[in-house]
C-alpha cells in the first residue's frame, strides 16, 4: 500500500509540472529557435539566399490574356431588305344606298357577281315616275315638231320673228321637264359605280328600304391592296414603284410594286402607311387577308454572320463585338440590312475588322484579348452562308 500512494503522488507532481511548462509556452519555440539557428548557418555558407534579396527577387505573374475567335468575312452587296406585318384591302369600297324611299321591284345581282361600271344593281317600284317620263318624251317630241314647221314658215316670210322664238322657247322648255322626269326616275335606281364584285346584298326582292337604306357592298379587287406600316428608320429607304413581296398567311406569295407612302406619321406608333399594288385579275387574293410585306430597297455593301455573334453593346444596344489593330475589344452597332434563314445581313462595319466569333460574351470593350483566327470549318460556314445570300 504505500508503495502505492508513493507512485500515484509522483504521478500528480509530474503532471502538475507539465501543467506548467505548456503553461510558460516556451515549447513553442524549441523547434522554431532550431530552425532559426540552422537558416541563419546556411545563410553564412552561402547555401541559401538571403530572406531579404529572396523577397526583393520575386516577380509578379503576368495577368493571362483571354483566348478569342476571329474572322474577317467576306463582303458582297446585298439588297436591303424592310419586312413589316400588314394585310389585304380591296383598292376601292362602296356601300351602295338608295336615294329615295320604296319597294324593291329590281334585284338583278347577287353575292359574289362581277358587274361593270353603270350596271343596274337595284330598282325601286316607280311605275308614275315611268308615266311622266313617258309623257315628258311625247311633249318634247311636239314641240319638236312645231319648232320644224315654225323654221319653215319664218324661211318663206310667213312667220313672224317673235312666234318662232316662242316655239324654240316651248322646246327647251319640254326638254327640260323631261330631264326632270328622268333625273326623278333615275333616283329610283341603284347602279355600280366602278367595275367590281358584289360583296353583300343585305335586302330582298319585295322589301321595303327607307331613303339611304344601304343595299349593296362592292369591292374592286384589281389591284388588291397590301397595306402596312414602316417605321420612320426605314422610310428613307423607300421610294414609290419600289418591287415588293407580299407572303399571305396561306403560304402563297404574291408580288407587286410601291404606290403609295404615306408622309403623316402616325401620332400613336410614328409609323408611316405603305400601300403595295398586287395585280389581282383572277380575284385569286381576298380582302382582309393577313399579310408579310417584304420592301426591297437600294443595295448596300454589307456581310453576312450568324445570329450567335450579335451581342450587347455597354449602353444596352444590338451590335457585334470585334477586335482592333491593339488586340482591344471595340463595338460595333449593327445595320440590320437582311434577317436570312441562314443568317443576318449587317452593314455599317468595317472593312477589316475582326470579328469575334467566340467568346464575345466573356469580354467587354477596351479589354486587351489574344485573337486567333478561327478554324477553317467557321470560315467555310460563313464564307457558304454569304454565299447563299447572294444566290
Amino acid at each position: 500500500m504505500p508503495k502505492i500512494r508513493f507512485h500515484k503522488l509522483a504521478a500528480i507532481v509530474v503532471l502538475i509540472g507539465f501543467a506548467a511548462w505548456m503553461a510558460t509556452g516556451e515549447f513553442s519555440s524549441v523547434g522554431s529557435v532550431a530552425a532559426n539557428k540552422a537558416k541563419a548557418a546556411e545563410v553564412d555558407q552561402g547555401k541559401a539566399p538571403d530572406a531579404s534579396k529572396a523577397k526583393t527577387s520575386e516577380v509578379e505573374p503576368k495577368a493571362t490574356l483571354r483566348t478569342v475567335a476571329v474572322v474577317t468575312p467576306p463582303r458582297k452587296t446585298y439588297a436591303r431588305a424592310i419586312r413589316i406585318s400588314g394585310l389585304t384591302e380591296a383598292d376601292k369600297r362602296a356601300v351602295l344606298a338608295t336615294r329615295v324611299a320604296g319597294v324593291i321591284d329590281k334585284l338583278p345581282v347577287k353575292q359574289g357577281q362581277h358587274v361593270k361600271t353603270g350596271d343596274l344593281v337595284l330598282m325601286l317600284a316607280a311605275e308614275e315616275k315611268i308615266s311622266m317620263v313617258d309623257n315628258a318624251k311625247q311633249l318634247v317630241a311636239q314641240r319638236k315638231a312645231e319648232l320644224d314647221a315654225a323654221e319653215r314658215l319664218a324661211k318663206t316670210g310667213n312667220l313672224p320673228k317673235l312666234q318662232l322664238d316662242t316655239a324654240r322657247s316651248n322646246l327647251t322648255q319640254a326638254q327640260s321637264q323631261l330631264d326632270t322626269a328622268q333625273a326623278e326616275l333615275d333616283r329610283n335606281e341603284v347602279k355600280a359605280p366602278f367595275d367590281g364584285v358584289i360583296d353583300r346584298v343585305p335586302v330582298e326582292l319585295g322589301s321595303s328600304v327607307m331613303q339611304g337604306g344601304e343595299v349593296a357592298t362592292i369591292l374592286k379587287l384589281d389591284p388588291i391592296i397590301a397595306r402596312g406600316e414602316i417605321s420612320e428608320r426605314d422610310l428613307g429607304y423607300l421610294k414609290l414603284g419600289d418591287k415588293a413581296s407580299v407572303r399571305l398567311v396561306n403560304g402563297q406569295t404574291v408580288e407587286g410594286t410601291v404606290r403609295y407612302i404615306s408622309r403623316d406619321a402616325s401620332s400613336a406608333t410614328r409609323t408611316f402607311r405603305v400601300e403595295i399594288a398586287i395585280p389581282n385579275a383572277d380575284g385569286s387574293v381576298p380582302a382582309g387577308m393577313t399579310a408579310e410585306i417584304g420592301l426591297s430597297a437600294l443595295p448596300t455593301d454589307a456581310i453576312m454572320l450568324p445570329r450567335s455573334v450579335v451581342t450587347l453593346g455597354d449602353k444596352g444596344d444590338l451590335g457585334i463585338r470585334a477586335v482592333d489593330k491593339d488586340n482591344k475589344v471595340v463595338f460595333y452597332p449593327i445595320d440590320l440590312v437582311d434577317d436570312t434563314p441562314t443568317g443576318l445581313v449587317l452593314g455599317g462595319i468595317p472593312a477589316d475588322a475582326r470579328i469575334i466569333v467566340a467568346g464575345q460574351e466573356l469580354v467587354k470593350e477596351s479589354d486587351v484579348v489574344k485573337p486567333v483566327e478561327a478554324d477553317q470549318a467557321t470560315i467555310n460556314k460563313l464564307i457558304g452562308e454569304a454565299t447563299a445570300g447572294t444566290q
